[in-house]
């Protein structure tokens, strides 16, 4: 079984909780954003998911199985405002609606004191880690409001609180994150939008398994079992939940 806890040849049992509701996953091709996706569609949603690399979009349809006819791929950096709203727009001309958006965008940089930390490392981390929720929360809003529903899950971090050493960039922008996303819950509450975060320590992936080959992987949250959490953030169930940092740390 892959890491994402889902059975290549299929997702399982489908239930119906996220029936016709349309789920955009944004970075869905990653280790997290993959396991999100497939977690919807086992929930019976239409997804699509956005990747900067199309090739990488086929391996979640084929990990989908069955469901891959309900999986949509949108290639194109979401970073780029004009990008999101276009795939925003494209995404609602197919479907007609989006009811709901985890951005899953993301990416790592550190091992140097923040005044070794050239520029670029500084803009590449503010980039994928608040930019690409801002342009993505710039394009989607507009079209939940007009529904009077909605739900966004951004994915933050535990980096985002305390210090830390040797990644000043990339805790600063998901920092940032954080307060975007906190704002963005209080603009939005009156409209039947809920939004909230939820904060990963380091995730149980193989990158991160080769990066730290030393570390207690039993401790690492999984992808998969993030993605129960963003799913039910996303449910009518946790319709009380709005500006909530949630973490998920797994027992690190």
């Amino acid at each position: 079984m892959p890491a994402g806890g889902y059975a290549s040849k299929g997702i399982g049992e489908v239930n119906v909780r996220f029936s016709d509701q349309v789920v955009l996953v944004a970075g869905g091709t990653g280790a997290l954003g993959r396991a999100v996706a497939l977690a919807f569609l086992a929930e019976g949603a239409r997804v699509a998911v956005t990747s900067r690399r199309p090739e990488e979009i086929e391996t979640v349809a084929a990990d989908a199985g069955e469901a891959r006819g309900r999986l949509r791929g949108l290639a194109g950096d979401v970073a780029d405002p004009a990008v999101a709203a276009r795939l925003a727009a494209d995404l609602v001309a197919a479907e007609g609606r989006i009811d709901a958006l985890v951005n899953a965008v993301g990416g790592w940089a550190g091992g140097k004191r923040l005044w070794e930390t050239d520029p670029d490392t500084v803009h590449r981390m503010l980039a994928m880690n608040l930019l690409a929720g801002y342009a993505l929360a710039r394009a989607v809003v507009p079209h939940m409001i007009r529904r009077g529903r909605g739900a966004i899950v951004e994915v933050g971090s535990k980096a985002a609180f305390g210090a830390s050493p040797g990644a000043a960039a990339y805790a600063a922008s998901k920092a940032g994150a954080v307060a975007l996303f906190a704002s963005l819950a209080e603009e939005v509450k009156e409209h039947g939008v809920s939004v909230n975060v939820v904060l990963p320590s380091v995730i149980d992936t193989e990158a991160n398994r080769r990066a730290m080959p030393g570390a207690d992987f039993s401790r690492w949250p999984k992808p998969a079992e993030i993605a129960r959490v963003i799913v039910f953030l996303c449910s009518g169930e946790a319709g009380v939940v709005q500006g909530a940092c949630v973490p998920v740390y797994g027992r690190n």
